[in-house]
């Protein structure tokens, strides 16, 4: 195996080194986040660190990255209407979904640029990811500032949660290989993996 000590990992080029830290976490989730700004401008961007961080109540997190000089047009219209949607990637939009990481000003819509399509829903403001086989409208909580690399972790909570019906199992479960669901290995590796099994609630063993 490659090892990478301290050292080596602070020598290497500055390229190498993100694809290298960004995929050896594994396989993350491919989601897009749709929002409104105040004036009405749609916005739709890709996020591979959105977390499940509780159940009661349905908590998922996601980080905002340093702002600086890049504008971070999904955090600034959460934070002025609270609202927002995260929508699974699957197979056919792979490529569209990938382009809504370049940087647009905050006048200009994604949905604009690419052949993504907004679904707006009854009495929900932020737009939604056509076709997306699972769906949710998220409620701004809280945020929380990482100081030791000056990102935001910002945490939503689940109000509105919309799941094709051919993915959902009789027990509750979303079996996310039905719907061509993507998911994304440093910056830019896509894979659409599928379900090889499922493993029961596991016990100590009595005889140990």
């Amino acid at each position: 195996m490659v090892h990478f000590d301290q050292e080596k990992l602070d020598s290497l080029h500055n390229i190498y080194k993100i694809n290298l830290i960004n995929s050896c976490s594994g396989y993350k989730p491919a989601n897009l986040i749709g929002s409104v700004s105040k004036s009405g401008v749609e916005n739709v961007a890709i996020f591979s660190s959105v977390i499940h961080v509780g159940s009661n109540p349905p908590l998922l997190g996601f980080v905002v990255r340093p702002s600086g000089d890049v504008p971070r047009n999904t955090y600034k219209n959460i934070k002025e209407t609270g609202v927002y949607t995260i929508n699974h990637v699957f197979e056919s939009i792979i490529d569209d979904a990938h382009h809504t990481s370049a940087r647009y000003d905050e006048s200009i819509s994604e949905f604009d640029v690419t052949d993504l399509n907004t679904e707006y829903k009854k009495e929900i403001t932020p737009p939604f990811v056509k076709g997306s086989p699972v769906q949710m409208q998220m409620q701004y909580v809280s945020e929380y500032y990482i100081k030791e690399n000056n990102t935001t972790l910002v945490l939503g909570k689940i109000i509105n949660l919309f799941v094709k019906d051919e993915i959902i199992e009789k027990d509750g479960y979303i079996n996310l290989g039905k719907g061509d669901v993507a998911t994304v290995t440093g910056l830019d590796g896509y894979s659409v993996p599928k379900l090889k099994n499922r493993k029961g609630y596991q016990r100590p063993k009595i005889n140990v």
